[in-house]
């Protein structure tokens, strides 16, 4: 029985220090977390959803632009043909 109550006491035991580091682990994961963030905020890096916004952004204003060059083409055909003429 000594041999069973060793055993269950150097489970605990490790058992204690499993927790122990995965506590640690949690703790230098969360530093590294900020240490890098701070890292990339002195670098002007900018994130992932101010990227993905920006993205956003110019793929509406590229469209627009091709909207806009449909229009001035329109527009400059109108010009083009002689007076009197009408597009039916």
């Amino acid at each position: 029985m000594r041999s069973g109550a060793k055993n269950l006491k150097f489970l605990e035991d490790m058992a204690k220090v499993a927790s122990g580091a995965a506590a640690s682990f949690g703790d230098i994961r969360a530093q590294v977390k900020t240490l890098v963030g701070g890292f990339l905020a002195e670098m002007d890096i900018i994130t992932r959803d101010e990227f993905e916004r920006v993205e956003a952004l110019a793929q509406k204003a590229r469209e627009r632009q091709v909207e806009l060059e449909k229009r001035v083409a329109a527009l400059e055909a109108k010009l083009k043909r002689p007076a009197g003429k009408k597009k039916k």
